[in-house]
């Protein structure tokens, strides 16, 4: 059984990317996975996956989704600006 990680955000906490293709990018966090120390921020980290057609009738796309990151690659956003 892995251990949850303890982490230093929260949902709805505003973020900035620290490190990645992202860097200096501003989102909020929608979701935590404390089991991989990941989380899920709206806007970043795009991904595409690529669908085949079930029925001949059907037409193949390219879906695209928000990956999770490591929470250690984002810092909280402060607000003082």
């Amino acid at each position: 059984m892995r251990k949850m990680q303890k982490m230093h955000v929260k949902i709805g906490d505003s973020v900035k990317i620290i490190s990645g293709s992202d860097k200096n990018k501003i989102g909020e966090v929608i979701k935590l996975y404390r089991s991989t120390g990941k989380i899920l921020v709206k806007g970043i980290n795009f991904k595409y996956k690529h669908v085949k057609p079930n029925t001949e009738n059907d037409v193949g796309e390219i879906k695209q989704f928000e990956a999770p990151i490591h929470h250690s690659n984002v810092k909280l956003n402060s607000k003082e600006s």
